[in-house]
């Protein structure tokens, strides 16, 4: 006697009475087996289920309450620098990684390691010119970016309750887009670099009662040393990519469930 379950339904019968193509008997074939294993169509139910019910909740918008186009908001280009930032973001990641085959966070020798390096990715390097200035510029236009739509949510009122949430998550990431250009920034260890760093210095000095725990915690002491530049190139490369990419994927997770928010 076989202890195995059986099956409810004859998928395989089922299959043959259909008039299937060949990528549809593919597809449903796939997820049959799946399903078998992982259960996945009762997730994706409970998924569709708490995404109905969330939705549900949500305030209508002038496009519901006015039978307006529900399109014309989608496409007004301020509803689009969400995605810009978010584009923007993903090509400076993948030509940062790439910018990291051949950078050094060194500040040993006369000329640092790390300048020579940049140096080297600048004027050696094939098509180094035109990868960094990619990363640069998408930095820069993600910054642009990210500032433009904070000040389209505030102005159109996008940041009311049931938004508030992603209010306070869009804050902080415009934060952590700071703090990624100015780590960013003080990795090359030219001259630009090293008076920021000490201007940073100063600034986490000038906090009351835990300024020097703060200066010792970010930039490895009071002055600008190899602990200050590996500080940074850790920030930059291996703390801050991780935390933001996880961030974003709510912040874009919490707008699919509750929708664009039109101007009310």
């Amino acid at each position: 006697m076989s202890i195995e379950r059986k099956d409810d339904h004859d998928h395989g019968e089922w299959l043959r009475e259909k008039e299937l193509t060949p990528i549809e008997t593919t597809f449903l074939t796939t997820l049959i087996w799946m399903d078998k294993r992982f259960r996945i169509v009762d997730y994706l139910e409970l998924l569709e289920t708490l995404y109905y019910r969330v939705n549900l909740q949500m305030p209508k918008s002038h496009t519901e309450q006015y039978g307006l186009d529900n399109k014309f908001w989608y496409w007004y280009p301020l509803y689009a620098l969400g995605s810009f930032s978010t584009i923007a973001y993903v090509v400076a990641a993948v030509s940062g990684a790439l910018l990291g085959f051949y950078y050094a966070p060194s500040t040993a020798g006369e000329t640092t390691a790390a300048y020579t390096q940049l140096t080297y990715i600048m004027v050696d390097l094939n098509f180094g010119f035109m990868l960094r200035s990619i990363h640069r510029w998408s930095a820069q236009v993600m910054v642009a970016a990210v500032f433009l739509h904070m000040l389209r949510v505030y102005f159109t009122g996008a940041y009311k309750e049931p938004r508030e949430v992603n209010w306070i998550l869009g804050i902080i990431l415009i934060s952590l887009t700071m703090v990624f250009g100015y780590t960013g920034y003080l990795l090359p260890w030219d001259q630009l670099a090293f008076w920021a760093g000490q201007i940073g210095v100063e600034m986490s000095l000038s906090v009351p009662l835990i300024g020097e725990w703060v200066a010792q915690l970010l930039f490895g002491g009071f002055s600008l040393s190899q602990a200050t530049l590996q500080r940074m190139y850790i920030l930059h490369v291996f703390l801050l990519p991780f935390v933001v990419t996880t961030l974003i994927a709510v912040h874009i997770g919490i707008v699919w469930m509750q929708g664009i928010a039109e101007p009310h």
